[in-house]
């Protein structure tokens, strides 16, 4: 799947990553299973690495109806977001922004854009400077 996500309880942070083509049923499905995942918790922060993918669906309805719904289970929850987005290429680019102007009347969501690693990963308070660093777990278990 060319989205995969993966939980830090301790930290209360969720690293979701892209690849290739984002499509937005794969997009949907991986926003069901984290949401469903045991360690799922409101206001969680969430990492969102957008830095592999190759293209986009452009189905702008869909995608709109998709934000609508995940924008309900996070004002439903009471609790603030931060949602950063790692952007450096125009693909990616142009993709956080189809996320960031589908947040502007979401007041549990806070997006922002980062064009590196490590200045999305510092706004995090994350001490490391890369994504693969965050995601190499110490304990041999995979990516969701």
């Amino acid at each position: 799947m060319p989205v995969i996500f993966r939980i830090f309880p301790d930290r209360g942070l969720v690293v979701v990553r892209y690849s290739g083509l984002a499509a937005i049923d794969d997009t949907m499905a991986a926003t069901q299973a984290y949401t469903a995942h045991p360690h799922y918790a409101p206001g969680q922060k969430q990492l969102v690495d957008l830095s592999g993918v190759t293209g986009y669906e452009k189905d702008y309805v869909r995608f709109m109806m998709m934000q609508a719904s995940k924008a309900g289970r996070f004002a439903n929850a009471g609790i603030q977001s931060l949602v950063v987005y790692i952007a450096p290429t125009p693909i990616a680019q142009e993709m956080s922004a189809l996320f960031i102007r589908s947040w502007d009347d979401v007041d549990a969501v806070v997006p922002m854009v980062q064009h590196s690693e490590s200045e999305a990963l510092a706004l995090l308070g994350q001490p490391e400077t890369t994504v693969d660093a965050l995601l190499t777990p110490a304990d041999g278990r995979a990516l969701q």
